[in-house]
């Protein structure tokens, strides 16, 4: 079967053949009908994780099962299914909830799951470690739901724990409309009756963010210009949830000046920027956090979404030869919505 393959930091992603794998006890063999094109890929590619070995990249995969291995009872050949990212120990406290992102038993240096250390799904096939990983896409499309297992579940888990700010005369900024960022405001619309402003540097971008639903769009290429008017369209009160999609240095210093108090900061994007913590630097009251993709329940909380048709991924196919081409469009800012790579 093809792969691509992570073979080291600073080294561009390569197509190559490897063997089909075959399930051992309590795994799963899924074929793969879709893996979805992170940014954090880049971070992968060029700083790496702390995991020097080879392994196949994709991280937000869904496909049909192919077979499975001893003692797997709840899935059976054909069944349509999304995989779960964070991969813990599945016996610790948190595993336990279903927040295998939080496991308390992971060490630097492990594998962060499928694609982050272990072999992902940017390929024909990919071995599941353990059925509980799984969850049923329903009546959902691989090729065009894989992106909701990280791209949609990862802002979905910021915004629940913010929820009882965002109430209808409250608003929520979402600064980079991306993958995760077209995702988080239409979750926004879904979950709270709050406005919604989203703030990106490509107007192309903006447009999409205002399909999916934004009060109002921000160019946000001029933090100083962008901050006074996000602060004017949200009043004194100022932003009660800040999104941050990015996390590069620019989008942190807006997000700091347009947050208000007794508010969430939450920084989802990897991008390297730094936030200065004192006394005075966030408002008072304001909760600076950086959660971690989200559990398996809240995986299925977020595909019921889209089952329903309430959100959906915007999504742009591509075959698995075009992998690497995909990654220099994705660093040149040139996907819309999400990248997903289809090699069955």
């Amino acid at each position: 079967m093809k792969a691509v393959r992570f073979v080291g930091v600073g080294q561009p992603a390569q197509v190559i053949e490897l063997p089909t794998p075959e399930p051992k006890a309590g795994e799963v063999l899924v074929k793969i009908g879709g893996a979805g094109v992170c940014h954090s890929d880049l971070h992968v590619l060029h700083q790496g994780i702390g995991i020097n070995h080879p392994f196949t990249l994709g991280h937000e995969n869904a496909g049909w099962v192919a077979s499975i291995g001893a003692g797997v009872k709840n899935w059976k050949e054909g069944d349509a299914v999304a995989i779960y990212g964070p991969w813990g120990c599945g016996h610790c406290h948190s595993c336990q909830q279903s927040f295998e992102n939080y496991c308390e038993n992971w060490k630097p240096g492990q594998s962060y799951g499928g694609g982050l250390g272990s072999d992902g799904g940017m390929a024909d096939y990919m071995i599941v470690p353990s059925e509980r990983l799984l969850v049923s896409l329903g009546n959902l499309k691989p090729q065009d739901a894989a992106p909701l297992s990280d791209a949609a579940l990862t802002p979905y888990h910021a915004i629940k724990r913010a929820l009882p700010l965002l109430t209808p005369e409250s608003t929520a900024v979402v600064l980079g409309v991306g993958g995760l960022g077209h995702m988080a405001v239409q979750l926004l619309r879904c979950l709270s009756g709050c406005r919604i402003v989203a703030g990106d540097v490509d107007d192309r971008k903006l447009e999409l963010a205002k399909k999916m639903g934004a009060d109002l769009v921000v160019n946000t290429k001029s933090t100083d210009e962008a901050a006074e008017q996000i602060n004017k369209f949200c009043g004194p009160r100022k932003a009660a949830l800040v999104l941050d999609c990015v996390g590069v240095q620019p989008t942190v210093n807006l997000g700091s000046k347009i947050v208000g108090m007794n508010s969430h900061f939450t920084i989802v994007g990897l991008g390297g920027g730094k936030l200065t913590m004192d006394g005075f630097s966030i408002p008072f009251g304001c909760m600076v956090s950086t959660p971690y993709w989200g559990s398996r329940a809240e995986l299925q909380e977020v595909l019921s979404l889209a089952q329903s048709g309430r959100i959906h991924a915007e999504v742009t196919h591509f075959k698995l030869d075009e992998t690497p081409k995909v990654y220099e469009k994705l660093e040149a800012g040139q996907i819309q919505g999400r990248a997903v790579i289809v090699p069955n």
